[in-house]
């Protein structure tokens, strides 16, 4: 029997170790697929046309939130204000969108063009999250009880601003959450489906994100300050600037989703996205951003949200209780931060 040589033994090894390289790059994409193939076998609606875009549009105001809150797990912070961020954003939004003949308008007589809600969901979004930075870089505030302050505080304000559902909206604000482009999917008997605008938002939003990431310097120092915060500080990343980015990033795409949220139900509620930062968080860490800092992808964020719409469908395709369905969503979280803690030690 011939022995095994030196080299054959690099060889294997190195092959096992390309093996694992891949399954720890690509096993978020395996995980999904695997789900989607056991969803289509135990559902027949499941691969249907129009579940699946209803699909992709839900994820995508979670979607926006979890892109955010990536890049501060990234620098090892943490966002709990996005639902409520986006609450405030959307009931600001929506009263100045309504229509000026609508018998509860907010403010008789105001009618502005559509770029105004829009600018002002951005502006509050993008404001919430400059104060989140500020409180973390230069007050020094631990991000769990910053953010979770801001939580409060935005809640409290869309509270104040409209105690109730702002509806009326006009047409042009409701298609940025209704409407739909190039209707290429066929369906039986019905008109065409099209690509909703929000999962355009949100794939301009993660190309975006993406590009900043990988190909910027900005990008650079976020992984640099989430991976060794004194070294980067030495070799000249100002931390506080960058860290006060961050988080008005976050809060800029929170704008947008309580925007987009708010065009796509038809109203504008404070009572909006309770728990959402939640879901975003999860979609993060099961993408494989590390809790840790210094670890994160916005690919495999998207592909986390992915995995929790299409498990929050199947299971509602399947008739499996809500209560159970939280149970799952749960275990799923533990799971992924057990196996990022395991990957890092």
């Amino acid at each position: 029997m011939r022995a095994t040589t030196s080299a054959e033994i690099r060889a294997k090894g190195l092959n096992r170790e390309r093996w694992n390289a891949f399954l720890r790059k690509y096993a978020i994409v395996l995980i999904f697929l695997g789900m989607v193939v056991l969803l289509s076998i135990l559902s027949d609606a499941f691969l249907a046309p129009r579940n699946l875009v209803n699909v992709v549009r839900q994820i995508s105001v979670m979607g926006l939130l979890a892109i955010g809150v990536t890049m501060v797990i990234i620098t090892t912070g943490i966002d709990l204000s996005l639902g409520s961020v986006l609450a405030l954003a959307a009931v600001v939004a929506a009263s100045l969108a309504q229509r000026s003949d609508w018998r509860e308008v907010k403010y008789p007589g105001l009618d502005v063009p559509l770029i105004v809600p829009i600018v002002a969901a951005l502006a509050i979004g993008l404001l919430c999250g400059t104060i989140n930075g500020s409180l973390v870089a230069k007050f020094k505030i631990p991000p769990f009880i910053a953010t979770l302050g801001m939580m409060t505080v935005a809640r409290g304000f869309a509270l104040i601003y409209s105690d109730r559902p702002i509806s009326g909206l006009k047409d042009s604000y409701n298609f940025i959450g209704q409407g739909e482009l190039l209707q290429i999917f066929p369906v039986a008997g019905q008109r065409p489906l099209g690509i909703p605008i929000p999962v355009l938002i949100l794939a301009a939003a993660a190309i975006a994100a993406h590009v900043m990431l990988t190909s910027t310097r900005f990008g650079r120092y976020i992984y640099a300050i989430g991976g060794n915060e004194q070294a980067a500080r030495i070799s000249g990343v100002n931390i506080d600037r960058v860290k006060i980015s961050v988080y008005a990033l976050s809060g800029l795409l929170a704008g947008l989703a309580g925007l987009v949220l708010s065009s796509r139900i038809g109203s504008g509620q404070p009572g909006l996205a309770v728990g959402y930062e939640l879901d975003a968080i999860a979609a993060a860490v099961i993408g494989g951003t590390s809790l840790s800092g210094g670890i994160g992808t916005i690919w495999g964020t998207i592909v986390g949200a992915l995995i929790i719409g299409v498990l929050n469908n199947g299971l509602d395709l399947l008739n499996v209780s809500a209560y159970w369905q939280t149970i799952v969503k749960g275990s799923i979280i533990v799971i992924a931060v057990i196996i990022d803690t395991r990957k890092n030690r």
